[in-house]
């Protein structure tokens, strides 16, 4: 079967945690140190997607999920609609797993993780407890870390990837349009998810994609509506960002913001937002809808959270996350102004708030 050749003897490699902690593993991927923030996903499937997924970009991740990699990589589509990669490769900056399937065994495959990560440069390493790793990270908090040769010194610090420089990796540099139907939407590129763009598509919305830095607030009368994408890294490092979103306000049009975009938004609007303990990565977070008190079963990749005091009294609390209480949507009471912090396209996930994408071309028809 394919794939299911023994590799080479990895060489020992280490990840060191900013508290001291260090975890001896095997290399696999690219040869190389980085270093990053070091965080942890409880998904049970769907590698290919949260890896692809540009919100990981200067992160090293640990999924839960003891084996990876054994239903091995698709082929990347060049075309957006066909692929089910939802970035042009693969964005997180490192791999801690317990296991790297060495084989793999699916239809679709063809190649394996080890094979794809080497080729995108992303080390990994394997063979360590990430229950142990997890038990820190929840307990202390999300810190930096390093994957790095064993002989190297356990000094953690100058990320590979600086915090204020993510948004900027991951963004598209110049516009893009996906043409589908009369209705336009600009969706701003902060590393938006290819399944947004899928979704708005699949409801025969054409969508005009801006780089992040866009001054787009002086295009919005061209358009229907305003969609603010997900991507990684503090909302605070980007106040042009914000700015903009301010003055798009003024104009009426609506505006739909996912996970980053919820933070811009709240920023925009006078809120606040601040940095969670270890965040929310996962495809089984509960919210619930105060509107309708509905619960549903989010797919979430992030961070920070909108501070609940802070938010101005024009606007309300939409979704709340069950377990911890903190904020996960807000919209405007009087304006068509809505914002969710989950991903409501999913991929990978549950697809119980795919509806959102609904009410979102509806308010657009209805204030054209």
């Amino acid at each position: 079967m394919e794939g299911l050749l023994k590799t080479n003897v990895a060489r020992a490699v280490k990840l060191v945690l900013e508290d001291g902690s260090v975890f001896k593993g095997e290399s696999f991927g690219a040869e190389r140190s980085v270093c990053g923030e070091v965080v942890f996903n409880t998904g049970m499937t769907g590698y290919v997607e949260s890896f692809t997924d540009s919100s990981y970009a200067g992160q090293i991740l640990v999924p839960t999920y003891p084996l990876i990699g054994n239903y091995g990589v698709p082929h990347g589509a060049s075309e957006l609609e066909k692929s089910v990669f939802e970035s042009d490769g693969v964005q997180l900056l490192g791999l801690a797993v317990a296991e790297a399937s060495e084989g793999f065994s699916h239809r679709t495959a063809s190649h394996g993780l080890n094979e794809w990560l080497k080729n995108a440069g992303v080390p990994g390493i394997s063979g360590i407890d990430t229950r142990c790793l997890t038990r820190i990270l929840r307990e202390q908090g999300t810190m930096l870390g390093k994957i790095c040769p064993f002989e190297e010194n356990d000094i953690v610090e100058n990320p590979t990837l600086p915090l204020g420089k993510m948004v900027q990796k991951v963004s598209c540099t110049e516009a893009k349009t996906y043409e589908a139907g009369e209705l336009k939407v600009l969706l701003v590129d902060c590393g938006v998810k290819y399944n947004i763009i899928r979704h708005l598509l699949k409801r025969g919305v054409t969508v005009k994609r801006v780089p992040w830095n866009a001054a787009f607030s002086s295009e919005v009368e061209n358009f229907d509506g305003v969609l603010i994408s997900n991507g990684p890294g503090d909302p605070k490092n980007l106040p042009s960002l914000v700015a903009e979103t301010r003055a798009c306000f003024s104009k009426s049009k609506p505006v739909f913001g996912i996970c980053l975009g919820t933070q811009i938004m709240a920023l925009a609007a006078g809120a606040d937002t601040y940095k969670l303990k270890y965040g929310h990565r996962s495809q089984n977070q509960p919210c619930q809808d105060l509107l309708t008190r509905r619960c549903v079963i989010t797919s979430q990749n992030h961070g920070y959270a909108v501070r609940e005091n802070s938010i101005p009294q024009d606007w309300d609390v939409w979704f709340v996350n069950i377990n911890d209480g903190t904020i996960e949507g807000i919209r405007h009471r009087s304006r068509p102004f809505f914002s969710v912090q989950f991903h409501p396209e999913a991929a990978p996930g549950p697809v119980d708030t795919e509806y959102l994408f609904d009410e979102f071309v509806r308010e657009i028809a209805r204030n054209r």
